[in-house]
């Protein structure tokens, strides 16, 4: 190296501008021996140590008073251990050097990221604590090919980028570095020179925990350990089991009396969990929980996907979380934001100073309605990216299941958007085929690498086939919420019960396209806010009326074919509308018994009966499963299904949506004999006026909705019963 380069070398390296470190730090080879060269600023003496016998080897000259150090070993022309004695401030100290190092990225690890097919990404990059050579530190990679020079800066160096540039991988465009000596629990970013020459400091795309907001830092630490398959989990979300969803939002569902201030992942496992376990429910749903920086976004706008937020404790408490919902019985379910991310400087937005996660041009890349940015599905590493952390949650948390956010924001480019805001696809379409292709592997690796997780599908339009497999033309995903349904019923439900039966089809719509797909029913916090009000408050009629049309509603959605899903305060009426700054309203529960303990305890009850009885869930998806028996008495606002497990044992349901008591109703039965109400929303139990039919009613040889048997019975007013037959003959 000429003395002129090596000045300009040294100058791009103190400003921090060179690209390409390892071809001048480190040991090199040349015709007057070993040379070494260290940049280390504000040293005042460098000694080379032979690491084998701890000799001094040699003694580094300072070329540059700002900390560029160089000597020949001449003696020296085999390569060899070594550390750097350094005189910092008068103090010494013995560290190993970055750049003795070789290449970090195996071969095939490189193909794999470039060619988009690496399963598991987060294994390679990232920050990952290992030993090398004897030596213990931190292996940090990251993705960022327009960048000039990427620098790690933390805790362990000042936070000053000039100390340890990377080593681009050009066949790859990942950049990597092994610091010795950068511990678990220590914070990092990376510093880049972006493809503009402007500095961008950006958290670590593959973080695996972070700083509390506002805090942007990532934090060095190791891979939880891989989740050992359970059995009895990978049957539960399946299609004939009984799935009963209590969804969460961790941050609200209750907080600290005295300060508001949040539960911890800790605490919530000792008073959350057992409530949803008592609660009768099977799974727990959880709001995004990925890091975030905005509260009022609820998690919906993740800005790190492979970190629980800090705002609850560490990711091993969020661990410790799941193991104890999973020890009580309960399956756990992820929501899951594939579909976009925020801006914020320290994200993914521009990453290397060009659109790398995202798309460049807004009418792809820019979601209007939440003024966040869309991931470019069609690049390799960024489906790599989002793939790989559905695999993460699974493998090394055990999450049961992958709620997915906006389904439709993701498959279709004019979602949205006016005509001329949107770019058709390569046939002149609207879907976005790069996202559809996306959804589709994902939903197969899930499939083949973690057998019993599932994915649910927050999907609004009329797509074909989302919870069919790629090879009909669907998406892979195992259900969809049906948010048809969802609309419809609460449509119907807010009616003054006079006008109800002129909108009879609003409860029955939901049947003729119930097989299209595999429904969840959704009662989620997207219908308690923004001025929607509450479940309870959107109920017609006086405070009486209200809770009985809530619990009427209640006992026809958990006997309607689908799984169910309840949002965190509906299970005990909440009157006003969810507010994520604070605690649900447990003081409704707080003093004698009332209305509210009335619906939690009917919501209880209605878990604990459907999980008991299979012709409430396990022909869900299949006709044999459901039968009208009273369809069409608009007059009466009433409604008898019949639902029907496999061996044919059934189930009568019948709802009455009207405060008019319905005496010696009629109805045809397949099935004569005696039958027991084993539900009844207007017992006194859930503060109902107790009308019924003393508990039981036999059947009578009488034919009537052409069939040869028929009951009679009480229909109470604004009411839900459901009945099972205990006898075949009423003696």
């Amino acid at each position: 190296m000429s003395v002129r380069a090596q000045k300009e070398v040294i100058e791009a390296l103190i400003a921090g501008h060179f690209a390409d470190p390892f071809s001048v730090l480190g040991m090199h080879k040349t015709a007057s021996g070993l040379e070494v060269r260290a940049l280390l600023p504000d040293a005042t003496e460098v000694w080379v140590i032979e690491s084998k016998t701890g000799r001094k080897a040699g003694k580094l000259e300072c070329l540059d008073s700002r900390g560029f150090f160089s000597a020949v070993l001449p003696r020296r022309k085999t390569p060899f251990r070594y550390q750097l004695a350094v005189l910092w401030h008068g103090q010494q100290n013995l560290i190993d050097d970055p750049y003795r190092f070789g290449t970090l990225l195996p071969e095939l690890d490189s193909w794999l990221l470039t060619e988009g097919t690496h399963l598991r990404p987060w294994e390679t990059l990232g920050a990952h604590p290992t030993t090398l050579d004897g030596v213990s530190g931190t292996r940090f990679a990251v993705w960022a090919p327009n960048a000039r020079r990427v620098s790690v800066v933390g805790q362990f160096n000042y936070w000053d980028g000039r100390r340890h540039p990377m080593r681009l991988r050009r066949e790859s465009g990942i950049w990597e570095l092994f610091i010795p000596g950068a511990w678990p629990g220590q914070l990092y970013k990376f510093e880049l020179i972006d493809v503009n020459g402007e500095l961008r400091i950006k958290a670590d795309p593959y973080a695996f925990e972070a700083q509390m907001r506002p805090d942007t830092a990532s934090m060095i630490c190791g891979l939880p350990d891989k989740v050992a398959p359970n059995p009895a989990r990978q049957r539960a979300s399946q299609l004939d089991a009984p799935v009963s969803i209590y969804e969460v939002h961790l941050g609200s569902w209750r907080r600290h009396t005295d300060n508001n201030f949040w539960l911890s992942y800790r605490e919530l496992a000792e008073q959350l969990i057992p409530y949803v376990k008592e609660m009768g429910f099977t799974h727990l749903e959880l709001l995004p929980i990925s890091e975030h920086p905005f509260d009022g976004s609820w998690g919906y706008q993740p800005l790190g996907l492979y970190a629980p937020t800090r705002r609850f404790g560490t990711r091993d408490d969020f661990r410790d979380f799941i193991n104890a919902a999973h020890a009580a019985g309960l399956s756990v379910i992820l929501d899951w934001v594939p579909g976009h991310f925020p801006s914020d400087d320290f994200g993914l937005a521009r990453f290397d100073g060009t659109a790398l996660y995202e798309h460049s041009d807004p009418r792809q890349g820019f979601h209007q309605d939440w003024n966040t940015l869309i991931y470019n599905y069609g690049r390799n590493e960024v489906r790599n990216y989002l793939i790989g952390n559905a695999l993460y949650w699974s493998e090394r948390f055990g999450i049961d299941a992958l709620r997915v956010d906006a389904v439709a924001s993701m498959i279709y480019r004019d979602y949205s958007r006016e005509q001329g805001d949107w770019v058709a696809n390569a046939n002149g379409g609207r879907e976005n085929l790069e996202a559809i292709a996306f959804l589709r592997e994902t939903n197969r690796i899930l499939g083949e690498q973690t057998h019993g997780t599932v994915t649910m599908a927050e999907e609004s339009t009329d797509f074909v086939g989302v919870s069919r497999p790629p090879s009909m033309g669907g998406l892979g995903f195992w259900f969809k919420w049906n948010l048809g349904w969802m609309h419809d019923t609460l449509d119907y439900m807010k009616l003054d019960p006079v006008y109800r039966q002129y909108h009879h089809d609003k409860m029955t719509f939901g049947m003729l396209y119930n097989y299209s797909e595999n429904f969840v029913l959704p009662l989620s916090h997207d219908e308690v806010v923004y001025g929607k009000k509450s479940l309870l408050d959107r109920m017609p009629g006086d405070a009486w009326q209200k809770f009985a049309n809530l619990r009427a509603y209640y006992g026809w959605m958990w006997a309607f074919p689908g799984k169910k899903l309840l949002f965190m305060g509906n299970e005990f009426a909440q009157g006003r509308e969810w507010n994520h700054d604070i605690s649900l309203d447990w003081h409704l529960l707080e003093g004698g018994d009332n209305w509210h303990h009335g619906v939690q305890r009917l919501v209880r009850d209605l878990n604990t009966a459907y999980r008991r009885h299979r012709a409430l869930y396990q022909l869900d998806f299949d006709p044999y499963g459901f039968e009208w028996l009273v369809v069409e008495d608009k007059a009466n606002s009433v409604f008898v299904f019949v639902r029907r497990d496999a061996e044919g044992n059934e189930i009568i349901v019948a709802s009455n949506f009207t405060p008019v008591p319905r005496y010696a109703y009629r109805f045809g039965v397949n099935q004569p004999g005696r039958w027991r109400e084993i539900i009844n929303t207007d017992s006194f139990h859930y503060h109902g006026s107790n009308a019924g039919n003393s508990g039981r009613v036999c059947s009578e040889a009488v034919a009537s909705h052409g069939r040869e048997h028929s009951l009679s019975i009480t229909l109470p007013p604004l009411s839900t019963l459901w009945l099972v037959r205990e006898e075949e003959t009423c003696i």
